[in-house]
C-alpha cells in the first residue's frame, strides 16, 4: 500500500512505493553526471529532455527548474549511486527533441523524462519507438499519449472525473456544462461529459460563449435561462482564472444563478489568483487540487534548496524520477518496460499519488476544495492510495 510517513525537517517525507521495498531518503541534491556510454551496473540511466537553448527566458527558467527537481529526486534515491541523470537540451523544438531522444538512446538511456510540450513529446516518442525506450513527457495532452509515450501532467479527464464523482455523491447530479468555444473549452466540455457519465450523473444542458467580453455578455442570459428551465443543480465551468472566469461568473450571478442556490464546479485551478477567489461568483465553488500537504512540503523544500519558488511543472520532474527509482530493479540493464510503468498501485509524488495507464494517460489523487472568501478549503481530502477515499 502507498503511504507517506513523517520525516525530518527539509525533506519531502519518506515515500513508500507500492510493491517495492524502496524508501526515498533525503540528502543534498546531486549535480547530475555527464558523459556517454552504457550505465554502470546497478544504475538506471535517465535522459532528461528540457527546453533550454531556445533563447526564450521562460524556456531557460523551466529547464533549470525541471533539472533542479529531477536532481533533488535523484539525490533522494541515493544520487549518482543509483541514477545516471543526463540532460539534453531540445530548444523547445520537436525536431531537436527527436534528435536528442535518438542520441540519448544511442548513449544508453533506459528511459526518457520529458520533453516539455506535446509536439516535442510526440516527436521524441516516434524517434525512439523501435528501441523499446519509453518517454515520460511533462505534457498533459492526451492526444499524444499512447504507444511508448506517457504523459505526467494532470489531465482534464482526471479533474472532471474527481469533481463529477464528488458532486454526484453530494446530490448534485443534474449538471450543466458551461464552456468557451476555444480549443481548451471544447476539450474541457468533452472531459466533463465523460466524467459526469462515469459518475452516474446526467448532462441536462450546455451553454457556450466566445472569449471576448461582448460575446460573454451576450451569452450569459441564455446560459442562466437554460440552467433554470432544465433544473440543473450544478454548473461545471471550463473557465480559467486569468481569462474568462471573472466575467462569466459575475454575469451568471447577475442573471440569477447565485452560488448559494446552484453548485459551481471549476475544471481549472480557480485558486491560482487570490483576487478571483474573492469574487461573488466563485464563493462556494468546488475545485480539484493536488494533495495540499505534500505540495506544501515540496514547495518549502525546493525553496530552501534552490532559493526560488518552484514552478508548478517542476514537480513533474520529481514525480518521474520517483517512479523510475521505484522500478529500476525491473530494468536489469535494459529499458523500463511499459508493464512495469503501468503497475496498478501507482507511485507517490510531490503532489500525491499517481499512476500511469496503459493508454499513456494517468490518474492522480486529487483533493476537493471549496472556495471560501479568498481561500481554497479542503472538504474532501486527496486519497493516499488508489481505491481508497475519493475514488
Amino acid at each position: 500500500m502507498l503511504s507517506v510517513l513523517n520525516r525530518a525537517r527539509k525533506s519531502l517525507g519518506q515515500i513508500v512505493i507500492a510493491g517495492a521495498a524502496m524508501v526515498l531518503a533525503a540528502c543534498v541534491p546531486a549535480s547530475g553526471p555527464t558523459g556517454g556510454g552504457a550505465p554502470a551496473s546497478g544504475k538506471i540511466q535517465v535522459a532528461l529532455l528540457v527546453p533550454a537553448g531556445s533563447g526564450q527566458a521562460s524556456d531557460e527558467f523551466l529547464a533549470r527548474q525541471l533539472q533542479n527537481a529531477a536532481r533533488m529526486a535523484a539525490s533522494d534515491l541515493g544520487g549518482a549511486a543509483h541514477v545516471d541523470l543526463r540532460v539534453y537540451n531540445t530548444a523547445g523544438n520537436p525536431a531537436q527533441a527527436a534528435a536528442m531522444a535518438t542520441q540519448a538512446v544511442a548513449e544508453g538511456a533506459q528511459i526518457i523524462l520529458g520533453p516539455l510540450t506535446a509536439q516535442e513529446a510526440n516527436a521524441a516518442g516516434v524517434a525512439v519507438a523501435a528501441s523499446g525506450v519509453n518517454v515520460l513527457a511533462f505534457s498533459n495532452n492526451p492526444d499524444i499519449a499512447g504507444n511508448n509515450v506517457f504523459i505526467l501532467g494532470s489531465t482534464f479527464d482526471n479533474t472532471a472525473n474527481r469533481l463529477a464523482s464528488y458532486a454526484v455523491r453530494s446530490g448534485k447530479s443534474k449538471i450543466m456544462v458551461v464552456h468557451g468555444t476555444d480549443i481548451a473549452g471544447q476539450l474541457g466540455k468533452s472531459a466533463i461529459e465523460r466524467g459526469t457519465r462515469s459518475a452516474g450523473g446526467s448532462i441536462v444542458a450546455e451553454g457556450q460563449y466566445g472569449l471576448s467580453r461582448s460575446e460573454i455578455m451576450a451569452a450569459a442570459p441564455g446560459i442562466a435561462a437554460a440552467a433554470k428551465t432544465t433544473g440543473a443543480n450544478a454548473l461545471f465551468l471550463t473557465a480559467s482564472s486569468d481569462v474568462d472566469l471573472p466575467l462569466i461568473s459575475q454575469l451568471l450571478v447577475d442573471n440569477g444563478l447565485s452560488p448559494s442556490t446552484i453548485q459551481y464546479l471549476g475544471l481549472t485551478r480557480w485558486d491560482s489568483l487570490v483576487e478571483v477567489m474573492q469574487l461573488p461568483g466563485t464563493q462556494g465553488a468546488l475545485i480539484a487540487l493536488p494533495d495540499p500537504a505534500l505540495s506544501a512540503q515540496y514547495q518549502a523544500r525546493y525553496q530552501a534548496t534552490y532559493s526560488e519558488t518552484p514552478h508548478i511543472l517542476s514537480g513533474l520532474a520529481y514525480d518521474g524520477i520517483a517512479a523510475i527509482g521505484a522500478l529500476m530493479k525491473t530494468a536489469k540493464g535494459g529499458p523500463i518496460s511499459k508493464q512495469a510503468l503501468t503497475q496498478g498501485a501507482g507511485f507517490v509524488g510531490v503532489n500525491g499519488i499517481f499512476r500511469l495507464r496503459s493508454d499513456g494517460t494517468n490518474d492522480r489523487g486529487l483533493a476537493i476544495a471549496q472556495i471560501q472568501g479568498g481561500r481554497a478549503v479542503v472538504v474532501d481530502p486527496a486519497p493516499r492510495s488508489f481505491g481508497g477515499p475519493g475514488f
